[in-house]
């Protein structure tokens, strides 16, 4: 049985083009951020989950992250190397580790740039209600379609160059 074409080339070109531009939209937001803040978008979202969270599990935060634990435990390595959070043992379950933001980390994060441009923020709250929702939906939905749900946000957001070579 011979399966039937559900996209045609030119709408899979259009779709990927537009997915391409986006990414290369976060690749460089990624790195504006990165530069104005001396911290990587995977570490800006931990530190936020962090006070969003207050003091918080390792497994709570990855889960509110969307990145595996140990890549969180990494990122959080770096974070309190810079002192902008600290952990701690649960004194009832010593298996159990805290981490709070330190009173550096809470001004970090009060300085935080914008994860998205300006303009998208200003165009995002200029739709509807309704709009919004859809637009969010619509984004999630593409992920899924990408199975981008399966894969660990990991701990760079931003995109390299492909350096091995098909030789034919």
């Amino acid at each position: 049985m011979i399966r039937a074409k559900i996209m045609n080339a030119n709408e899979a070109a259009q779709i990927f083009k537009s997915i391409r531009r986006i990414v290369r939209a976060i690749d460089l937001r990624s790195r504006e951020v990165a530069k104005a803040s001396g911290l990587t978008i995977p570490q800006i979202v931990v530190l936020q989950g962090v006070n969003d969270l207050g003091e918080v599990t390792t497994k709570v935060l990855s889960d509110h992250a969307d990145l595996s634990s140990a890549t969180v435990v990494t990122i959080l390595d770096k974070l309190e190397e810079k002192k902008l959070v600290e952990r701690y043992r649960s004194p009832s379950d010593r298996r159990i580790v805290h981490t709070m933001l330190t009173e550096r980390g809470k001004e970090t994060v009060a300085s935080l740039p914008g994860l998205l441009h300006d303009e998208f923020e200003a165009k995002f709250d200029k739709l509807t209600d309704k709009d919004k929702i859809r637009l969010v939906e619509s984004i999630s939905e593409i992920a899924e379609m990408l199975n981008a749900h399966k894969l660990d946000a990991a701990p760079i957001l931003t995109t390299g160059q492909v350096t091995n070579e098909i030789t034919s």
